[in-house]
């Protein structure tokens, strides 16, 4: 197929990626996804993934971009099938200082008080928030970029000038591929690990604020719950790391005693992709233009439907 039958090419099928092409295939563009990984595949499948709580960062336009994000999750929460569900919980941070706007302007958000704290904590509040079951939500956004005439073929591609090739946009959002795709060493894996229980009754979520490398998250969907967390820079390899789970999983007793005993169903490994700041931009591509939207970090999905729409606009001035 050559340039006469695609008007945009977006590299990369994981949240980011399937957003976009969600927004330029409603918009009325024919779009194909190039991957390297089915959606499945993906990092994003192992988001836990909580939405709502966007921290700052460099950029001014984060904030703008989640609430577009939460807003957008938020009606998503009616609909069954697209794995979102609105759910309170708790968001606790062993530092001191205040929690960043997008939280305060969260439902039902509460700051706690000294005594409803855990024990090592030193603030938290209350507030609902979208839940995102991603395996499910991936699979959803799929169905919906199908119905809107959009392609998706996995092929992993060697630069973006062969995506050219097939239209005169491509959009990058290809995450850590994005280090070698387009040569931008900024861009460092985040590895990760979630472990996934039965749900021994819990009905919260709980959120650890912190910049260690380890940390008690849980994010229940149902008959299951996912549970975090941690992080380690510069690490490729996505094996399982069976001590990583056992600190996980007494992180998270620690907090809520029913998951102590939980049976493990699963475990999950992803590379977020970091870098210093998300880029998001546009520049010429031989005779066309390209856009990037990488470097999310652990808040791709906080960020995606912001990120989307910013991208239809970079390529509707194209």
């Amino acid at each position: 197929m050559g340039r006469q039958d695609i008007d945009v090419v977006v590299v990369g099928a994981g949240v980011i990626g399937l957003t976009a092409g969600v927004v330029l295939a409603e918009a009325g563009a024919r779009v194909r996804i190039l991957t390297a990984e089915e959606p499945p595949a993906t990092t994003s499948a192992v988001a836990g993934a909580l939405t709502g709580i966007v921290l700052p960062g460099p950029l001014p336009e984060l904030e703008r971009w989640g609430k577009i994000t939460t807003d957008e999750f938020t009606a998503l929460a009616a609909d069954p099938s697209t794995g979102v569900r609105l759910t309170s919980g708790l968001a606790l941070s062993r530092m001191e200082g205040e929690f960043p706007s997008s939280c305060t302007a969260l439902p039902g958000f509460t700051t706690l008080r000294p005594e409803e704290l855990a024990e090592g904590f030193h603030v938290g509040f209350r507030a609902t928030v979208p839940l995102v079951e991603m395996p499910r939500y991936l699979g959803y956004l799929t169905v919906r970029y199908r119905a809107a005439g959009g392609e998706l073929t996995v092929h992993r591609l060697r630069s973006l000038t062969e995506a050219a090739e097939q239209a005169r946009t491509v959009v990058n959002c290809a995450g850590t591929g994005a280090r070698d795709l387009v040569s931008d060493n900024s861009v460092r894996p985040g590895w990760g690990q979630h472990v996934v229980v039965e749900n021994p009754g819990v009905t919260e979520f709980f959120f650890e604020h912190t910049m260690a490398a380890e940390w008690a998250s849980f994010m229940p969907h149902g008959d299951h719950v996912v549970l975090g967390g941690v992080a380690v820079p510069d690490q490729w390899d996505r094996a399982t790391n069976l001590d990583v789970a056992t600190g996980i999983l007494r992180r998270c007793a620690a907090v809520e005693p029913l998951l102590a005993g939980a049976r493990v169903l699963e475990h999950r490994v992803g590379l977020r992709p970091n870098r210093p700041a998300v880029r998001l931009e546009a520049e010429p591509l031989g005779d066309g233009r390209r856009v990037h939207c990488y470097g999310h970090g652990g808040m791709g999905v906080s960020l995606s439907w912001g990120c989307a729409r910013e991208v239809a606009t970079l390529v509707a001035g194209s």
